[in-house]
C-alpha cells in the first residue's frame, strides 16, 4: 500500500501495532504478577493509550472511546490481541466488553448512572456471575440452581458461582439467578454484605485479569431496582451477552496465536539444522502454510460473523461454527509454533508455552466446542439448513 493511499483507519491501526509492540509487550511478565501489580499496569497502560487516542474500541467517542463497529474491532482487537495486555490497555478486555455490550441494550437511567457510565469509563469493573458448580449451570444454563425471591422492596438472592472471570477485583456483578418468572439478571455491588468471594480458582492460564471467582450469595438483599431488564429473560439476555463475547475471545485470540506464529517463524530462519535453515526444510515450511490457513479462515469466519452483528442479523449459529473453529485453530497454531522451536518452544524464555496454555481454555469457555457442535448439527437438522 502506497503512502497516499493509506486510509486514516489504515494509520490508526499501524499506530496502535507500535503501540502494543513498543509499550505494551515490554510490560509483560506472564506469571509473577500479584493482582494489584497487574491493576498498576493496567491502569499505566490505559493511561498511555487514551494519551495518544487510543480509546475503548466500542464505547462512545463523547467519553473517550473510538466508536467502531463489529467489523472494525476485528482489525483492532486483532492487533490488539498479540499481547494479553492490549485489551487491557484499551479498556475491552473481558468480561467488561461483553457486560457493557449487553447491558446498553437493558439498563435503565438510573442503572446507567450507577453502572454502565462508570464501566465505560473505566472507574467500575463488572463481572458476570452465572456459572455454577455441579448440579448446578455450567454449558447448560437450564440447571441455574441459584434463586431470587421478592421480600417487600427488595430481592433476595442465595446461590453459589463459580469461575466467575474478573470477580477479584469487581466493583459489581451481573448475576443470574432463577425468579418465579424465570431466569432473571440482577446488578450486586460486590461489597454487599451478603456477597461473598470466597477465593480465586487456579487455573492453567498464566494469567487472567481479576481471576476466577468463586462466590457464594447468602440472604443477598438487593432493591427492587437492582433487577436488569425484564424477570425471566435471562436466558434470552445470555445468548445476547455470549453472542458477542464469543466474537470478541475470537479477534483476541487470533492476535495472539498470529504472535506464537512470528515468533516461530523469526525462530526457524536463524536456526541451523542439517546443514542449513529450519525454514528451508519443506515439512518446517509446510507446518507453517497450515497455521497461515487456519488463521486465514479464522479471521475470515470472524469477520463474517462481525458484519452480519453490524446488520442487525442473527448471529447465534454463525458465532457457534466461528467459536469451536477459531478456538481450535488458534491453539493449533500456538502448539505449531511451540514444536518449531522445540526445546526453547517449552521454555520461559520465549512467551510461547504461555500462549499456549492461555488458549487452551477457550475451547471450553463460553461453550464448550462439543456443546456447539451438537447444537450446529441440530439447528442444521431441524430447519434443514443447506451446507
Amino acid at each position: 500500500m502506497t503512502k497516499s493511499s493509506a486510509t486514516p483507519f489504515d494509520t490508526f491501526k499501524q499506530q496502535l501495532r507500535r503501540f502494543i509492540d513498543e509499550v505494551v509487550i515490554p510490560r509483560e511478565t506472564w506469571r509473577s504478577e500479584t493482582h494489584e501489580q497487574a491493576q498498576t499496569t493496567a491502569r499505566y497502560l490505559q493511561q498511555q493509550a487514551l494519551a495518544i487516542g487510543l480509546g475503548a474500541p466500542q464505547a462512545e467517542k463523547a467519553i473517550g472511546g473510538l466508536g467502531l463497529n463489529w467489523e472494525q474491532s476485528c482489525e483492532i482487537m486483532e492487533i490488539a490481541g498479540r499481547s494479553y495486555l492490549g485489551p487491557v490497555a484499551l479498556q475491552c478486555a473481558p468480561p467488561i466488553q461483553p457486560d457493557s455490550f449487553v447491558l446498553e441494550k437493558l439498563v435503565n437511567s438510573g442503572q446507567r448512572r450507577l453502572y454502565l457510565q462508570p464501566l465505560l469509563e473505566g472507574k467500575r469493573l463488572s463481572c458476570f456471575a452465572m456459572t455454577e458448580p455441579a448440579p448446578g449451570a455450567g454449558s447448560d444454563p437450564q440447571m441455574l440452581a441459584s434463586r431470587a425471591r421478592r421480600a417487600g422492596n427488595e430481592w433476595v438472592l442465595d446461590g453459589h458461582k463459580w469461575f466467575i472471570t474478573g470477580a477479584g477485583q469487581a466493583d459489581f456483578a451481573i448475576v443470574v439467578a432463577r425468579t418465579e418468572e424465570g431466569v432473571s439478571w440482577f446488578l450486586v455491588d460486590t461489597d454487599n454484605p451478603g456477597f461473598k468471594l470466597i477465593r480465586d480458582i487456579p487455573t492453567m492460564e498464566p494469567f487472567d485479569m481479576g481471576g476466577h471467582g468463586e462466590i457464594i450469595l447468602e440472604n443477598c438483599h438487593v432493591p427492587a431496582q437492582a433487577l436488569l431488564g425484564e424477570p425471566g429473560k435471562g436466558l434470552d439476555y445470555a445468548q445476547w451477552r455470549l453472542e458477542g463475547a464469543r466474537l470478541f475471545h475470537c479477534m483476541r485470540f487470533i492476535g495472539l496465536a498470529s504472535r506464537a506464529m512470528d515468533l516461530a517463524q523469526h525462530y526457524v530462519m536463524h536456526r541451523e539444522a542439517q546443514g542449513r535453515l529450519l525454514g528451508e526444510h519443506q515439512l518446517v515450511q509446510g507446518i507453517i502454510a497450515d497455521a497461515h490457513i487456519k488463521l486465514y479462515a479464522a479471521r475470515m469466519m470472524t469477520r463474517d460473523v462481525s458484519k452480519r452483528l453490524d446488520q442487525g442479523l442473527s448471529i447465534r449459529h454463525h458465532s457457534s461454527m466461528a467459536k469451536v473453529y477459531v478456538a481450535e485453530a488458534v491453539y493449533q497454531v500456538a502448539d505449531s509454533a511451540v514444536q518449531l522451536c522445540g526445546a526453547l518452544g517449552v521454555s520461559e524464555d520465549l512467551p510461547l508455552s504461555s500462549i499456549l496454555r492461555m488458549l487452551r481454555p477457550f475451547r471450553i469457555y463460553d461453550g464448550a466446542s462439543e456443546v456447539h457442535r451438537a447444537a450446529i448439527g441440530r439447528r442444521v437438522l431441524h430447519k434443514g439448513l443447506s451446507a
